[in-house]
């Protein structure tokens, strides 16, 4: 009888009904079910959940019996998505529990926002997307030592080339082994060497010196950057010598060498980023919304805050302009990403979590389109850069757009690049100041290095492609990270910096750690005017 369900849900999808298991199984076992759910528009059962009370009116309908009064139904006018037979593709699908009903007013008054910076509603807006990178369908790597070897030369090539462009390098630079060769040229200050290569090994000496290894093709030799004190102290170099480098960083390097040859004093550090971004404002006043860490699947997922976001989504005028929604990664918990991992799980089945996600997505209007890549929770390699989901796991979403980690994109010609951010861990441990309570720093860092996860060996697995993924080609209009469960909407140099914030409470590993997320921000974001909100469903 399975094969009648195609035709039954395309039926309830029309009459905007959401049929939870239980029903799915009475509907089955109905001699004409096609009949039975004809008359809901007669007695207006359209709209929401299809509950055990509201099926029996229509089957004492459909018998000829005077209808009862159906009983009303407390969830907001929904889209609903296909639920398939257990047999499909071999594997278990969620079963959808009946939600009981939530009335969460907010609890802070919404910000204000200018209806002159969202002025265009999305229904109105045809649908612009173009993907510039994205992993997927383009990973060559064989994890070979050439596969390394090309990676790092292409990085190197690549930011090289941006260092020279955008940094005002005293005089040409040269290939290290040729100034190391020639080191006793470049003893005095009127003549500055400049070189650009690969971080190795930063440390700090005993003095608070910071000292490093500088590679490109040719050789390496050995960088210290001194701390200055009295008239000699630049706050630029103070700020850096505070910070520290990240292993494997690109920056280019401006000094002398000492007597012997064997050191060289760097009076200035050179970074690819250029010091002033113009954005581009779309034609069209759409509006893009940002969340990331969803962990559908956790006990600790806040599904009452989630009905209260669609309830927004469906009555708020501002909703009314969101025509996209970016979901940067874990939107499930996933199943054995860390040990003891099933006692939090209120959902144990991967497939049945992603089931669960696309349902809640359905619930959100028609005009919103989602875009969605993976983060470190999810079913795809932990290797960056990720290539998006594998077909199974797309099968039950709809307006969904699936790309990998990291995925440098456009809307309406706007420029974004969406990372889900799991390099922040090796920003955080590599960087002084750099923490999970400020991980925006970490988003600072990576565009002053042009590179999203510049450490090799470090938290973040990394993929060795020929061609390094994680370079920054294009600076963004907008940044978006996740993954750390913060939130935070500001400007650095031009481009908006976005850290989704997460649906999850706070877990036990963060209790343990003292960490506080802050959950339930939806960031908006006008793609025209560039004015930002964020809407609080905590």
């Amino acid at each position: 009888m399975g094969e009648q369900w195609p035709a039954i849900a395309a039926r309830l999808r029309q009459l905007r009904l959401l049929a939870p298991r239980s029903i799915h199984d009475r509907l089955l076992a109905l001699d004409d079910p096609m009949s039975v759910l004809n008359g809901a528009v007669e007695l207006n059962i359209t709209g929401g959940m299809l509950t055990q009370e509201r099926l029996d009116v229509l089957l004492s309908h459909a018998n000829g019996h005077a209808p009862a009064q159906p009983a009303p139904s407390h969830q907001p006018p929904v889209q609903t998505v296909e639920t398939l037979p257990p047999t499909d593709l071999g594997r278990t699908v969620a079963p959808m529990n009946e939600p009981e009903p939530v009335d969460v007013l907010l609890r802070n008054n919404l910000p204000d926002w200018n209806v002159a910076d969202f002025s265009m509603h999305a229904s109105d807006a045809s649908s612009d997307i173009t993907v510039h990178f994205d992993i997927t369908g383009n990973s060559i790597t064989e994890g070979k030592m050439s596969d390394i070897t090309a990676c790092f030369t292409d990085r190197l090539e690549k930011i090289r080339k941006l260092i020279i462009q955008n940094s005002r390098l005293p005089r040409k630079h040269q290939e290290i082994a040729r100034l190391v060769a020639e080191s006793s040229r470049y003893q005095g200050y009127e003549n500055k060497a400049v070189a650009i290569g690969l971080v190795n090994e930063p440390r700090y000496t005993k003095n608070g010196h910071l000292m490093w290894g500088l590679e490109d093709e040719t050789g390496e030799m050995t960088c210290l950057l001194t701390k200055r004190s009295g008239d000699d102290r630049d706050r630029a170099q103070e700020a850096i010598i505070e910070a520290g480098l990240m292993p494997d960083d690109v920056l280019g390097v401006s000094g002398t060498f000492s007597q012997t040859g064997d050191i060289f004093y760097v009076d200035d550090l050179h970074f690819p980023l250029e010091s002033k971004h113009t954005k581009v404002a779309a034609d069209q006043g759409v509006s893009v919304a940002f969340l990331s860490d969803i962990h559908v699947g956790s006990k600790t997922f806040l599904e009452a805050q989630w009905h209260k976001m669609v309830r927004w989504f469906h009555t708020d005028p501002l909703a009314k302009t969101i025509k996209y929604l970016i979901l940067s990664g874990d939107c499930v918990d996933g199943v054995g990403i860390y040990p003891d991992q099933e006692k939090e799980l209120a959902i144990p089945d991967l497939f049945a979590q992603y089931t669960e996600f696309a349902r809640l997505l359905e619930l959100l209007p028609d005009w919103v389109e989602c875009l969605m890549l993976p983060g470190n929770h999810d079913a795809v390699r932990p290797a960056e850069p990720q290539p998006t989901f594998e077909k199974d796991i797309q099968h039950d979403y709809n307006t969904t757009t699936f790309v990998g980690n990291p995925c440098d994109f456009s809307l309406h010609g706007v420029r974004l690049l969406s990372y889900h951010g799991k390099s922040i861990d090796d920003f955080v441990a590599g960087l002084r100041t750099v923490t999970y309570a400020d991980p925006v720093e970490a988003m600072r860092e990576m565009l002053r290095r042009r590179h999203l996860a510049p450490q090799w060996g470090g938290k973040t697995p990394l993929s060795p492609e020929p061609e390094d993924g994680l370079v920054i080609r294009e600076v963004p209009d907008i940044f978006v990270t996740g993954h750390v469960h913060g939130h935070e909407c500001v400007d650095f140099r031009g481009t908006t910096l976005v850290c989704s914030s997460t649906w999850q409470d706070q877990t036990s590993y963060q209790r343990m750690l003292g960490f506080q997320p802050k959950p339930c921000m939806l960031t908006v974001i006008n793609l025209k005017s560039h004015r930002s909100v964020s809407i609080p469903f905590a």
